[in-house]
């Protein structure tokens, strides 16, 4: 007997033809998330581009373009174009965890995604991540650059062509390829650095610029991540006094912090655990290294943010295994998306020289734990090509839109003010209670979505972000009190 597929799956069963913009040619694919189950369909293609632009003729590129395209039947030929974070992430293996975000964006546009060089499934300048809950590397100054030098030594790489100011000449290159449209820039986190020198270096490919977690040009990247984390912390934890039930269970989270700190100074612990992932057997250390790294990556987000006090009290009380169990779970996503070899190229050569231990910052949570492994692993890694206005504030006429969480603690809002003082046409939005990227809270995909298609910063009603706030703390595995 013969059967009839419905028509839905009748059209998911057909093959799906080719898609050629400008001069490339794109193909369905399926773009995945490390470390999670999150994948999209996509289309993708490869844009050649020379490793060194001043050797045209040498050794050449691969890199990964993914094309989402517009629900519209009719397009605006002007498409959005992803600038990942870290540095070190890949833009196609961000999007799964995004689209959400995006989604508004896509009604009226294609959104692009390019995996900047040195990250993606293309000559990616993978090197072991800095394992920051391991003590040995966090405090051996040889130990870090022997790191760096291990990693040179199993890339096939010019390292030094992997920065900024390289990568923006790919996009430039890109855009060419897609017939020349003008681009809307969406970049997040090191992503708006990336933003700000392409349409620094391009000024006349720009259409608009949203910048989410905003990186001012003058910035040494990790010169204030210490200080930064500090205030942020202060402020989040200062909100248990405001929630009765938190400040009945935990008193002074921001002082059992550092309570749990100094005992993790004192007597370093081996907590054996089950890894929340595999269930395999795991042990590790909550000595003062790992806790610095949990209260850092614990501030990324309301919602990790919210357990800190239960997991800290949980860890005082002799029951660590929670804590290092979720900072793991946090930290091993993390290692998964960052090139660190690529990381290294930007830092290296766009920042180290201005980074240098700060005595106010010694006796910090994170204190120059970030700074001291920068430098020692800068001091072996080749340098590369930075523009001489590199540092200079972007200032244009372009509509810009800054995005910025009230309690970020690497990109602070006041990051977003500075950018904002050269920006005429511009506008910037803070998150109540939010952390680091703003894009996929509560009302902001349609903001984003509005601004793009009536680049008026300025008049966009952002009244809806007033429902923004923090995530209530938990009182105990259950979550909030009622």
């Amino acid at each position: 007997m013969r059967t009839l597929l419905p028509c839905a799956l009748l059209l998911l069963s057909l093959p799906v033809s080719a898609r050629t913009l400008g001069s490339l040619e794109f193909t369905p694919c399926e773009l995945a998330q490390p470390g999670t189950g999150a994948t999209t369909r996509a289309e993708c293609a490869l844009l050649e581009v020379p490793e060194d632009p001043a050797k045209p003729e040498g050794r050449k590129l691969s890199l990964k373009v993914a094309l989402v395209a517009s629900r519209a039947a009719e397009p605006q030929p002007d498409p959005v174009i992803f600038f990942a974070g870290g540095p070190g992430q890949s833009a196609t293996e961000s999007y799964a965890g995004m689209a959400g975000a995006f989604a508004r964006l896509r009604d009226k546009r294609h959104l692009v995604f390019v995996d900047q060089r040195g990250t993606g499934g293309t000559h990616r300048l993978a090197c072991e991540f800095p394992d920051e809950m391991d003590e040995s590397l966090a405090t051996d100054p040889a130990a870090q650059t022997q790191m760096a030098k291990d990693c040179l030594a199993r890339i096939d790489a010019d390292v030094a062509q992997y920065t900024t100011t390289v990568a923006a000449g790919d996009i430039e290159a890109l855009r060419l390829a897609l017939g020349a449209p003008k681009l809307n820039l969406y970049g997040g986190s090191y992503g708006t650095r990336m933003a700000q020198q392409y349409a620094r270096q391009y000024p006349e490919a720009v259409r608009s610029i949203i910048l989410d977690g905003v990186v001012p040009p003058e910035l040494a990247l990790g010169s204030e991540h210490s200080i930064n984390l500090e205030t942020t912390l202060k402020a989040i934890l200062a909100r248990c006094a405001d929630q009765p039930a938190c400040a009945a269970a935990f008193g002074d989270p921001y002082q059992r912090l550092y309570q749990l700190r100094d005992q993790a100074r004192a007597t370093p612990l081996a907590v054996a655990m089950r890894d929340p992932l595999t269930n395999q057997g795991r042990e590790l250390k909550l000595d003062e290294s790992a806790v610095a790294t949990i209260a850092r990556l614990f501030a990324y987000s309301p919602e990790t943010a919210a357990l800190l006090p239960l997991l800290v009290d949980e860890a005082l009380k002799g029951r660590p295994q929670s804590l290092v169990a979720q900072a793991a779970l946090v930290y091993d996503s993390l290692a998964g998306m960052i090139n660190h070899g690529m990381q290294l190229s930007v830092i290296c050569a766009e920042d180290a020289a201005r980074l240098g231990n700060r005595d106010q910052d010694k006796d910090l949570i994170l204190g120059n734990a970030i700074v001291g492994v920068t430098l020692n692993q800068c001091a072996v890694w080749p340098k590369g090509p930075v523009a001489e206005d590199f540092n200079a504030p972007l200032k244009t006429d372009t509509p810009v839109l800054l995005l910025s969480g009230e309690f970020d603690p690497v990109t602070p809002p006041r990051y977003g003010e500075q950018v904002l003082a050269s920006l005429p046409n511009a506008r910037h939005l803070v998150g109540k209670g939010q952390g680091h990227i703003l894009l996929s809270r509560g009302c902001t995909p349609r903001l984003a979505a509005e601004f793009v298609d009536k680049l008026d910063p300025k008049g966009l009603d952002a009244s809806c972000l007033d429902a923004l706030g923090a995530t209530p703390f938990f009182i105990n595995y259950n979550g909030a009190e009622p």
